[in-house]
């Protein structure tokens, strides 16, 4: 096992290990200690469980670190292990298999007794069953502490055995005034930061920053990194980063697109807007400008997933399946690729027969149950789960459309004051022709 990947923390007679000068940015900057960690404060921060676990030199058990990327996984594994003082052996699911897993396993049980192993694996999720097994018997007998790293829901990634054994730790993304304390940080930094480039850059340019990063301190500041060297120092020594460098280190789109923003939700109007009209070049621009703006895929789906119910509905029953797919395949694969059920969902919605039977249907059965908040359910219709319910006439009456046909036509099912308006009233169509095959759209399988 290399010294790279294994080394014990706070040993009498070693130096800790320091970061490269030329590493990343977000590498040079990632916290030391608890105190510098930035986020996740329910997990964290003090009074804690976590915090007071480890500030008393514990072993907070096998763990589950599940949240979006740069949100703090990697690093808070460190701090366990060095608070811990455990020798801190990390592995990337993408780069290792069961061998790695093996040797760092073999490694544990030899200095067991003089250190205790602190195994990181991150993303974890991508390891296969045979994969996580091999972890089972180490895990369970103590020879390790594990601490797994993902961005996908461990219910769904992660094997039953491992998860009865772990405790799952969920961290968000960071808040933009979060993402702007460590990007100042960085600024300020001269040992690890870019402070001896004496970079300037002005509070708004941070604060916009921070919101585009989507809550990724990594993507913070790797784009800040790039801005800073990208800029030419003045005649005083000095780097001012303008807007447009920025922008051009962070992607221009993604600079230009606030999540939490009005333009955030102008995108998704015009997008479910021209599904609804069946214009689905128009449907598909906007779609396009939202994820190339960095917009979760799960919040266009859930829109998509409304649209099919609330504007196509019974017109097409498929369309509910269709959106619902999408969701789901995007929840398991993510972006980028994510792009392609999203937009199968999107010219099948536009394509489709629109109605608003549902929606008018569901409102107009809302206003009678407003006006009649206090109407007794029927005798015929409750159900006599007793004998006195059953003396007191409960059920009594009921006629199975089953056993009975002439029940559909003859058994009223509505509160004796809504009868007379409503009992054989037809429920509102609020149909809307498909559109013919023009410049917008095209026939299904076309």
């Amino acid at each position: 096992m290399s010294r790279e990947s294994t080394r014990r923390f706070f040993d009498e007679d070693e130096e800790p290990a320091h970061v490269l000068q030329d590493a990343p940015l977000a590498e040079r900057m990632r916290p030391r200690s608890l105190e510098e960690f930035v986020g996740q404060a329910e997990l964290v921060g003090p009074g804690s469980l976590l915090r007071h676990v480890l500030e008393r030199g514990g072993q907070p058990g096998s763990l589950i670190l599940w949240g979006p990327p740069g949100s703090g996984k990697t690093t808070l594994a460190r701090l366990i292990a060095e608070r811990s003082q455990g020798c801190f052996v990390a592995l990337s699911a993408v780069s290792s298999g069961v061998k790695e897993v093996r040797d760092a396993l073999e490694h544990a049980r030899r200095i067991r007794g003089k250190a205790h192993t602190i195994l990181f694996i991150d993303e974890i999720h991508r390891f296969n069953k045979a994969q996580q097994d091999a972890l089972l018997g180490a895990v369970e007998d103590g020879t390790i502490t594990l601490i797994g790293a993902t961005t996908e829901n461990p219910s769904f990634e992660v094997n039953s055995a491992l998860l009865s054994r772990s405790r799952v730790l969920t961290l968000g993304a960071l808040e933009p005034a979060e993402v702007a304390v460590i990007v100042r940080r960085a600024l300020h930094d001269a040992e690890r930061g870019l402070a001896g480039l004496r970079p300037i850059v002005s509070d708004d340019l941070i604060e916009k920053l921070a919101k585009a990063s989507g809550g990724d301190a990594r993507v913070a500041l790797t784009a800040l990194e790039q801005a800073v060297l990208a800029t030419a120092a003045g005649e005083t020594g000095e780097r001012r980063v303008e807007s447009v460098t920025l922008e051009q280190s962070l992607g221009r789109a993604r600079f230009s697109y606030d999540r939490q923003g009005e333009d955030h939700y102008n995108l998704v109007s015009a997008l479910i807007k021209s599904t609804r009209n069946s214009n689905e070049r128009a449907a598909l621009y906007w779609l396009a400008r939202l994820i190339a703006g960095g917009a979760d895929p799960m919040f266009i789906a859930r829109r998509l997933c409304i649209l099919a119910s609330e504007d196509v509905g019974l017109a097409d029953p498929q369309a509910m399946v269709q959106a619902a797919a999408a969701a789901q395949i995007s929840h398991l694969i993510g972006f980028p690729e994510a792009l392609f059920p999203l937009t199968q969902a999107t010219i099948y919605l536009a394509r489709a027969p629109k109605s608003a039977t549902v929606k008018t249907a569901f409102h107009a059965a809302a206003e009678d149950a407003a006006k009649t908040p206090n109407a007794p359910v029927p005798l015929h219709l409750r159900n006599a789960v007793t004998p006195l319910m059953k003396a007191a006439g409960y059920g009594l009456g009921y006629r199975s459309i089953h056993d009975d046909p002439t029940a559909e036509a003859e058994m009223p099912c509505l509160p004796p004051e809504l009868l007379q308006h409503h009992e054989n009233a037809e429920i509102p169509a609020g149909h809307a022709p498909r559109r013919r095959a023009g410049p917008h759209t095209s026939h299904p399988g076309s």
